[in-house]
């Protein structure tokens, strides 16, 4: 009776075959080595008293940080918003035929992209009431006043904010929603034009639906970005969460353990953050996971 050599491949389909996955030891060598890294600066921290604990479980949830966190939610949420329409308005203007418009959106995103945000924040906060005295909205040719007021009384904290954050925001999203828009396959336009449809029909039906997959992960990123980013916003002594830390650490000097509550409730949002993201990405990236 014939016999198989020793070390022989299998002689029938029958046969199992054992797979040994490879083994990658230097993954768990820099694993170990990072933990036991980042456990030792903790119990460095930990044994040093550089954060009171006590100091940061009594202001966790005192009534001054709770405010400051609503209103950065608060600024956070309208600046996107506000951003995310701007957005796409900005970016269809960007695709235009027409020059004029797609010349005047060049400009808004060239300018707002390549200014910070704090400068930004400043200009809307000081230096439009120093150069615009009132600010009179009327209906043309008329004497008729709709509204009226003093720009140092209308430019708030909040509005120098809101309007600072919002048009900054505005311009990075016009060029993410302008990948989405170029992503989707140019048969689907012509297409929606072969039946008859309007060009901000098709824009609308057609092609934003399909380039909402290119478009909510950044979105996501950038209304992450944006919860950080109305720190800046204590610069102009809008009451949100670092300015409620500031003025908290200011009278008892207790600095570190403010900076540490701040840190808690920036990774708290941003974690929730983080959540919706990754749901609004698998709703919309749905039959093209891998």
């Amino acid at each position: 009776m014939p016999t198989r050599a020793s070390g022989a491949g299998p002689t029938s389909s029958g046969d199992a075959i054992r797979a040994i996955p490879v083994r990658h030891w230097g993954r768990w060598v820099s694993a170990a080595a990072i933990a036991a890294a980042l456990g030792w600066l903790g119990w460095s921290a930990v044994r040093s008293g550089f954060v009171d604990g006590a100091q940061v479980r009594h202001y966790q949830f005192s009534r001054l940080i709770l405010e400051g966190l609503r209103a950065t939610v608060v600024l956070a949420v309208a600046a996107q918003t506000a951003g995310i329409v701007l957005g796409v308005v900005f970016a269809v203007l960007r695709l235009s035929k027409n020059v004029v418009a797609s010349w005047l959106s060049g400009a808004y995103i060239w300018f707002f992209r390549g200014t910070p945000v704090l400068v930004q924040l400043f200009f809307w906060y000081n230096g439009v009431p120093s150069v615009w005295k009132r600010i009179t909205i009327g209906i043309p040719f008329t004497h008729l006043t709709l509204y009226s007021a003093r720009t140092v009384d209308f430019m708030t904290p909040f509005m120098a904010a809101f309007l600072g954050l919002a048009l900054n925001e505005g311009a990075y999203m016009a060029e993410i929603v302008r990948a989405g828009i170029l992503s989707v396959d140019e048969g689907q336009v012509e297409a929606a034009q072969a039946l008859g449809m309007t060009p901000l029909l098709t824009m609308r039906r057609i092609v934003l639906p399909q380039a909402m997959r290119v478009i909510v992960p950044p979105t996501g990123n950038e209304f992450i970005s944006m919860l950080k980013t109305t720190s800046l916003a204590s610069a102009i002594t809008y009451g949100e969460l670092l300015r409620r830390s500031s003025d908290i650490y200011s009278t008892n000097l207790d600095v570190v353990p403010l900076l540490v509550v701040a840190s808690l409730w920036y990774l708290a949002l941003t974690t929730v953050a983080s959540a919706g993201q990754y749901a609004l990405e698998r709703r919309y990236g749905r039959g093209l996971r891998r």
